[in-house]
């Protein structure tokens, strides 16, 4: 099953892309999670991405389409996708959509999971992660137990340079000039559904889960 998971920087997506592919049997993957991999590498592609997701921008449609179509040709991906933060434009959403033609594939759900402006913010002014093991912490809603360490491995925390305000601004600026208009593509395909994000993680992950399939109440 290949699902595309839609929604704005700070919605979720990471966590429920992830549990929706274990249900599905599928892989998982955001766009800007293999960037980041590329720069800990410092590949070509690392050097390239990296001045424009420090500004909160998006990686130009030519590398970002030939990045996630060679993830996606890998035959550890043959029992098919969740693909979180992508396609960001209508013409990555067209080129996915040819390229997937061709291998005689297709999307088969949509699912957009709406949260308001004033909510993102507060998510995403507050994010800080472990340097360590990774693990995200909001200081808004879900602060660490000892301030500027992980609970989990005592890891120092940090905050991404993408997530700093003046960033988290320009970033649902930019979703919400380039990005929108693919929920308008894929609202007409007949596959496009939607969830409320600003529910608890719980219920939206139940919600996505009767959306790909109505017996899935739980």
């Amino acid at each position: 099953m290949n699902i595309i998971l839609m929604g704005p920087p700070g919605s979720g997506k990471g966590t429920q892309a992830a549990n929706l592919a274990e249900l599905v049997g599928a892989s998982a993957v955001s766009s800007g999670d293999l960037f980041r991999d590329h720069q800990r590498r410092d590949t070509e592609l690392g050097r390239l991405a990296r001045a424009y997701m420090e500004r909160g921008e998006y990686v130009p449609d030519g590398v970002t389409i030939n990045m996630i179509m060679e993830w996606i040709d890998d035959p550890a991906r043959s029992a098919g996708f969740v693909l979180d933060g992508f396609p960001r434009t209508e013409a990555q959403a067209s080129a996915l959509d040819e390229a997937l033609a061709k291998r005689g594939a297709a999307i088969d759900r949509v699912i957009f999971i709406k949260v308001s402006d004033g909510e993102l913010m507060s998510r995403l002014g507050g994010r800080v992660i472990c340097s360590a093991c990774q693990r995200p912490f909001n200081l808004n809603s879900s602060p660490p137990e000892s301030e500027g360490a992980c609970d989990d491995c005592g890891g120092a925390l940090y905050q991404r340079d993408d997530d700093k305000a003046e960033v988290v601004a320009n970033r649902i600026e930019v979703y919400n000039s380039q990005t929108k208009p693919v929920v308008d593509y894929y609202r007409e395909s007949g596959m496009f559904s939607e969830v409320d994000g600003e529910l608890s993680v719980e219920e939206v992950g139940a919600a996505l889960r009767r959306q790909i399939s109505p017996s899935l109440t739980g």
